[in-house]
């Protein structure tokens, strides 16, 4: 597979991540092509593997999704820039701490969000409880799936 392949192969999955953020936009099924698209490209043991890994790892992130609470974003106040803000903590924290440090750094950036926005530790913390609540549970759910699989694949890539 190309260079380019592999940068949009990688683009596909940072858009689905991206999209598991905004409402409407199927961020694990963009991650998921992507994936089929490389091990259909690459035809090795590993990437057939990967594939099926993946497959299993969105069929039961698809599962807890279903069984959390529906979200509510409206409610709770959660804005483009928080959730983007999530977003990116999610992903700089999945890499600095491999895997764990993806629910940390979710829980940062929404917390540094509402620490900027509200001005104090008390509120930000009782606003970071409520927007986790509501809707933060199965973004973050969602957005670790995708960033397992993500991560797998760069580490196919690394040492395959």
């Amino acid at each position: 597979m190309s260079t380019w392949q592999l940068l949009l192969v990688g683009l596909v999955m940072l858009l689905g991540l991206f999209g598991v953020l905004v409402p409407g936009v199927p961020g694990r099924w963009l991650v998921w092509a992507a994936m089929l698209w490389w091990s259909l490209h690459v035809r090795t043991g590993l990437a057939w593997v990967l594939l099926v890994a993946s497959t299993v790892v969105f069929l039961v992130d698809q599962v807890l999704v279903w069984l959390l609470p529906p979200r509510r974003i409206r409610g709770v106040g959660v804005t483009r820039r928080m959730a983007l803000c999530a977003g990116a903590g999610a992903l700089v924290g999945f890499f600095v701490v491999p895997v764990v440090g993806a629910v940390v750094g979710f829980l940062g950036g929404i917390y540094g969000t509402e620490r900027r926005r509200l001005g104090g530790h008390g509120p930000a913390a009782a606003s970071t409880r409520a927007v986790m609540r509501s809707v933060g549970t199965s973004v973050l759910v969602e957005m670790f799936a995708c960033l397992l699989v993500l991560g797998a694949w760069l580490g196919a890539l690394t040492w395959g």
